[in-house]
């Protein structure tokens, strides 16, 4: 009888990576715990905040709305306190979550390194400053709630995400020195620009300060609506160009050889990224270290395959913001992007210092 053993492989960037012997069965247990830690999540954030409301009057309200000819006693504070503040609340910060990590498993597998993700990589402040300019800009429309602040936040994101990785590539320097100096040069550049927009802002002020900020006060059904389509959508041809993300894993001339069309892919796989981080800054602002805490994890317990990376990162993202949300509303209604940098930050310095073995800094 043989006992399972544990072999090591280069993960992204170098870094070691514990390739276990019966990895699916991994994939699926992780699956099963996410499921669960969902649905709590989801409960707990309906029914504690600032007004605590009992079980029971939660599933009334929920049966009430989505069961056709459903009554209930329950009060109209009470549903309004549910089904209007805080289940969009909660279905708002899965979907960002889901978005968040879905990005950065894209950005970690695409760029081969660890440390990329939205927030790291310039892609949220981009869209977070095409955000701001949409909102001084005097023209307002939209088709199905795609609207201005949508494609401006698309363009952001993209111009962003595109500049770090072309400038991060030219020089002598090391992939993950570079990735990080270019990060933080384009970051620093659309902070700039931001501040700039704030500056100029004059009655718009609050809506642009709460994108630096992050979090779901605004969240409802409406907002809900306008990004859920864009989300899915994109991170549905993510997972379905998970075959892709593997080739661009082993490297561009081996992707190549396995009959990979590079250029079209890996332009295919910035777009939507981007095209699901801009659509998650339009509803939360500036959320970090989502995106890369979460593919990280995942990816150290099940292995580099994109096909089980890609979904668990997106339960475990949403998994991620809903408690950080939860937690954020039982501090006070603190920020909750202050909540994910204080989980985020120091998961970065540690996965940094590893990285040292493997890279030349």
């Amino acid at each position: 009888m043989t006992t399972p053993t544990t072999t090591r492989a280069p993960a992204l960037g170098g870094l070691p990576l514990a390739v276990r012997v019966r990895p699916r069965t991994r994939a699926w247990r992780l699956a099963v715990v996410g499921i669960a830690v969902a649905v709590a999540a989801c409960i707990l954030g309906i029914v504690l905040g600032t007004v605590t409301v009992p079980v029971a009057d939660t599933l009334a309200v929920l049966v009430d709305h989505l069961v056709p000819g459903a009554t209930s006693s329950v009060s109209a504070t009470t549903d309004a306190i549910v089904w209007d503040l805080r289940v969009p609340r909660v279905l708002t910060a899965l979907v960002v979550g889901t978005a968040l990590a879905v990005a950065g498993a894209t950005f970690q597998g695409l760029l081969r390194n660890p440390l990329a993700d939205p927030y790291v990589l310039g892609t949220a402040s981009g869209a977070a400053l095409g955000a701001a300019i949409a909102v001084l800009v005097p023209v307002r429309f939209a088709i199905v709630g795609f609207g201005l602040v949508q494609v401006l936040a698309f363009a952001g994101a993209l111009l962003a995400v595109t500049a770090v990785y072309r400038l991060s590539r030219i020089g002598g320097l090391s992939p993950l020195t570079s990735l990080l100096l270019t990060g933080y040069a384009v970051g620093s550049l659309l902070a700039a620009g931001l501040a700039m927009a704030m500056y100029l802002s004059g009655a718009a002020l609050r809506t642009i300060f709460g994108f630096l900020l992050g979090g779901f006060e605004a969240s409802s059904w409406e907002r809900l609506a306008g990004v859920l389509p864009l989300i899915a959508i994109g991170t549905v041809l993510i997972a379905v160009r998970a075959r892709s993300l593997n080739a661009l894993l082993l490297g561009e001339e081996s992707a190549m050889h396995l009959g990979v069309d590079v250029r079209r892919e890996r332009t295919i796989l910035l777009a939507l990224a981007s095209l699901v981080t801009a659509a998650a800054v339009t509803v939360s602002g500036l959320i970090g270290f989502v995106g890369l805490v979460v593919p990280h994890v995942v990816r150290l317990i099940v292995g580099p395959n994109a096909r089980a990376v890609i979904p668990l990162s997106a339960l475990w993202g949403a998994n991620l913001m809903l408690l950080s949300d939860l937690v954020a509303r039982l501090l006070g209604d603190v920020p909750v992007g202050v909540v994910t940098a204080a989980i985020g930050a120091p998961f970065f310095l540690v996965v940094l210092r590893s990285a040292r073995a493997g890279y030349e800094l």
